[in-house]
């Protein structure tokens, strides 16, 4: 479990990461969503198809050995890019009073679970706020 609600705290339970706080204390808990790029993959495509053109043009090569190193080339970058099928990076951010914030990367296969257990975190807290002004 993500995360351990007791009568007074909230513990938070990741991996290797631990780390609690009393209820009062947590201002903003939520999943933050960040869109991979691919910045590596577009550039390797790029010097190879500058290579490409090169040996196409300006080298003696012929009856285009130039070909099978490019193809190559375009086959790694392409199993490179969709080698891992999540779009996404997910984090879950929690700040506190202080405006200390943690932020810890989560794997896309648990971030379901996560976000059920902050829904629950969230409607309790919103309860206990209702029956403290009540």
């Amino acid at each position: 479990m993500f995360i351990t609600l007791t009568p007074d705290q909230v513990q938070f339970n990741y991996g290797t990461k631990r780390w609690q706080y009393p209820f009062g204390d947590i201002l903003e808990l939520a999943i933050l969503k960040k869109k991979k790029t691919y910045f590596f993959e577009n550039a390797a495509f790029i010097a190879v198809t500058a290579l490409g053109y090169y040996a196409m043009l300006f080298s003696d090569l012929t009856e285009m050995y130039y070909i099978v190193p490019t193809l190559l080339g375009y086959s790694i970058i392409t199993i490179l890019r969709f080698h891992d099928t999540s779009e996404s990076v997910y984090f879950v951010i929690v700040r506190d009073r202080c405006q200390k914030e943690i932020k810890v990367k989560i794997k896309t296969e648990d971030k379901n679970l996560i976000e059920k257990q902050i829904n629950d975190y969230l409607d309790l807290e919103y309860h206990r706020i209702l029956k403290k002004n009540a």
